[in-house]
């Protein structure tokens, strides 16, 4: 297949996810990574091979095992399995030989398929059994034409855990399984989905043409509700009550429900002759149902194929399941967050917005917040902070945090920022969940002379950055120290530091989390530059615009953070109350 690997990697052998994933594999089954090489094998593929896993992993596939009818090495330009390696691409063959560990022929029939292990790299599922059994093993060969073989099934549900559990987004799961099921199995896909109010909303009706999944949108859409007592197939599916073989004369008589006027339209406007409906069950509750239809496909389904629907809407139902928690926590963490995220004082002479964008993953959300509030004599304060983590837990730690600092601010408000913030850090060490967080806390008032003026402390954030109305950007690096919570620099030895400076007229200062700089494929310092000059390109934005413009063009397109921002623009000179 590919020149030979370095050794075994993580994973190797049986276990870690991987080896729990071949474990559950019936037949001899072993992962490659993109080099080929051999990273985990299940109890199956040692027995056939006569090979302990220690002998198989780390080892290049195609060099240890393949070999021709006769016993020979074959070259890797012959290898059957080779294209569809390189190409990433699901593949199959029932005439191949494995060598055995005793150096004896194993005649063979396999199965690849793409399989994702989390590497950086593309790695494939290799299912194989001997062919002798394949050949005897009731229901083990192909029954009549398009019909998977036991092999061809392993692979796809192989293939089908792997695709479903490796997103959490409900929509991106349901591409998956569309594609996952059409056009191996049947020429049309129709996926029902009961909502958390307990409506029913045809989402997905696709069929394949020259290639190209098509939706059939005027086919989408609500449902009537379920009913209780209906016979109908897709009726007992929803309830949960059944799989079940259905086709167009199925839905000819009177209908008895407004489900079953849908499926009559469905099945005349598709054109189906016989279709699967299995139900898409979660850990508690129905999810849904799953109809696979055939239109071109000569075959009828049969009661043997529902077995196969069933084992796909099980994980089909596992990984939906999963998908909606993660997006009911994104929904609560987001409604949370707004609700303590506070309004912006209205301050003379300043012009201030805000923004927060949650992150695209909702395990991601939580702990990025912004504050505003007066301290009297005309000071503001002003606070730009980010929790350790990204969950509910973030979130609540962030509202604690929130009130302290704002409690101290306001009791300490003649001391400079740096005293405040030690005092903060030595609360968060007692009487809050936080374990760790950064922040700045800047106070914006003005000197004898009328100017705006600005003191700060930043406790392990990115820099403030202040861009004046000619443009000229720079962040402000004074004032640095630890971040909150590692029980270092709190005493009175070692003060926080401060920073200071006059802010000319008409000129922004901008507060900001990491999201909107830092992202995997890019070094930090490439993030602050980006949002250094951008911000310089808007100085003469109004300032909600220079907000949304700054957030569009400097987060990056691959940032997986939340991103909260806080701008406030100086007038001409401090209005006086």
């Amino acid at each position: 297949m590919e020149t030979a690997g370095e050794g075994p990697g993580p994973g190797a052998g049986r276990p870690g996810a991987t080896g729990v994933a071949l474990t559950a594999i019936g037949t001899g089954a072993y992962v490659v990574d993109g080099r080929g090489t051999i990273v985990a094998v299940n109890a199956a593929a040692e027995r056939l091979l006569g090979r302990p896993a220690a002998a198989l992993v780390g080892a290049d596939a195609h060099d240890l095992l393949h070999r021709s009818a006769h016993g020979e090495t074959v070259p890797t330009s012959q290898c059957r399995m080779r294209p569809a390696f390189l190409a990433g691409r699901p593949a199959q063959n029932d005439h191949d030989w494995f060598e055995k560990g005793d150096g004896t022929l194993l005649a063979i029939a396999w199965s690849i398929t793409p399989y994702d292990t989390g590497a950086d790299d593309t790695s494939a599922l290799v299912l194989f059994h001997p062919r002798e059994a394949a050949a005897e093993a009731p229901g083990t060969a192909t029954s009549r034409e398009g019909a998977p073989d036991e092999l061809e099934r392993l692979a796809l549900l192989a293939e089908t855990t792997t695709q479903l559990t490796s997103t959490l987004s409900v929509d991106e799961a349901l591409h998956r399984l569309v594609t996952l099921v059409l056009p191996r199995l049947a020429d049309w896909a129709v996926i029902d989905l009961i909502s958390e109010r307990d409506e029913v909303w045809r989402t997905k009706v696709v069929h394949f043409e020259d290639g190209v999944p098509v939706s059939r949108r005027d086919l989408e859409g609500p449902m009537a509700p379920v009913p209780a007592e209906s016979p109908m197939p897709l009726s007992r599916a929803l309830r949960g009550a059944s799989s079940t073989i259905a086709g167009p004369d199925t839905y000819q008589g009177a209908p008895d429900s407004g489900i079953a006027v849908e499926q009559r339209k469905l099945f005349e406007a598709t054109g189906m002759h016989s279709a699967a409906i299995a139900p898409i069950r979660g850990l508690r509750d129905v999810l849904g149902a799953l109809t696979l239809g055939r239109s071109k496909q000569p075959d009828a389904f049969t009661t043997a194929d529902l077995t196969l629907l069933e084992d796909i809407t099980r994980r089909a139902g596992l990984a939906l399941d999963n998908a909606r928690l993660y997006q009911r926590q994104r929904k609560v963490a987001e409604t949370m967050q707004r609700y303590l995220l506070p309004q912006l004082p209205r301050v003379p002479g300043l012009e201030t917005t805000s923004r927060y964008l949650p992150a695209p993953d909702a395990s991601h959300v939580g702990g990025d917040w912004y504050d505003a509030f007066p301290l009297g004599d005309g000071d503001t304060a002003l606070v730009i902070g980010d929790v350790s983590g990204h969950d509910l837990d973030a979130a609540a730690g962030m509202a604690q945090l929130r009130n302290v600092l704002r409690s101290y601010a306001w009791s300490f408000r003649h001391e400079p920022p740096g005293r405040v913030v030690e005092r903060v850090d030595r609360a968060v060490l007692r009487i809050t969940d936080v374990s760790m967080a950064t922040l700045v806390l800047a106070v914006l008032g003005t000197d004898e002379e009328g100017r705006w003026t600005l003191s700060w402390t930043n406790a392990g954030h990115p820099p403030p950055l202040l861009v004046t109305r000619e443009g000229v950007a720079g962040y402000l690096t004074g004032g640095g120290g630890m971040l909150l919570g590692t029980g270092t620099g709190t005493g009175t030895d070692r003060p926080r530091a401060d920073g200071s400076t006059v802010l000319p007229p008409g000129s922004t200062l901008v507060l900001y989390t990491d999201g909107l700089i830092e992202a995997p494929s890019h070094p930090i310092d490439e993030g602050l530059e980006r949002l250094r000059r951008h911000a310089a390109v808007l100085a003469h934005r109004p300032v909600e615009v220079f907000a949304d413009e700054l957030l569009r063009r400097a987060r990056p397109a691959d940032n997986d953070d939340d991103v909260a921002l806080l701008v406030v623009r100086v007038g001409a000179r401090p209005e006086r109350g």
